[in-house]
């Protein structure tokens, strides 16, 4: 009777130690298939910025602004820091010029227009710089010291300003004009143009010709 009594217990021990291994299996299996649903959440949050966020290296946030050093600049439109609109480039502007001298006037009249091919607004006041190249050299173009207003370019806006030059009808052959330098107010870089209007200046004593130019925006007949 005891032998059985042995022989039972013998047996509960061992079917408590199957359980128990069967029971840390199973614990083990889940804790090897993947994180918990909530350590997923705190991963994912730390490896990608929330929405809107900047990135300190200089990537976009999600309304379109650039950052660098945590501080958003946004993108370019040539606006300085007061909000007004910057001033109109050499590279941005279209140049050309055209004769607009009319019948029995004493002079002969060059219009030159600027126009806006940049992708912003800008400023443009004052007057450019003109040169004529002629067959004795260059021949700068003077101010005629009308005052000059500042006018906003938009986007595909064009604005001009006149070159009155003395007519050679002396009879003569007179100064042959080559070509036309034009740099934009404020500006240092030039373009050259072909000469529009008379193909000579009349000669004067001084070597040269009475050329002179109104301020970017003034009245005349370009445009």
């Amino acid at each position: 009777m005891r032998v059985h009594q042995l022989t039972f217990a013998a047996l509960a021990v061992a079917a408590s130690f199957s359980l128990t291994a069967c029971q840390n299996g199973a614990d083990g299996a889940g804790q090897s298939g993947g994180p918990s649903p909530s350590s997923t959440a705190s991963a994912a949050s730390t490896a990608s910025p929330s929405v809107g966020s900047s990135d300190p290296g200089g990537g976009k946030a999600s309304d379109g602004t650039t950052s660098s050093g945590g501080k958003g600049t946004a993108a370019a439109t040539g606006s300085d820091a007061s909000g007004k609109a910057g001033k109109c480039r050499t590279d941005e502007l279209e140049i050309t010029a055209a004769e607009r001298t009319i019948g029995g006037d004493a002079d002969g009249t060059v219009a030159v227009t600027l126009k806006n091919r940049g992708g912003r607004d800008c400023t443009i006041s004052g007057y450019a710089g003109v040169d004529l190249k002629t067959g004795s050299g260059s021949l700068s173009a003077k101010r005629t010291g009308q005052q000059a207003d500042t006018a906003v370019l938009k986007k595909g806006d064009s604005t001009y300003f006149g070159i009155t030059y003395p007519l050679n009808t002396s009879g003569g052959s007179g100064v042959r004009v080559t070509g036309l330098v034009v740099t934009p107010p404020d500006e240092t870089k030039s373009v050259t143009l072909d000469w529009p209007g008379a193909g000579t200046l009349p000669v004067t004593e001084g070597g040269g010709a009475s050329v002179k130019i109104g301020p970017v925006g003034s009245a005349g007949q370009g445009g």
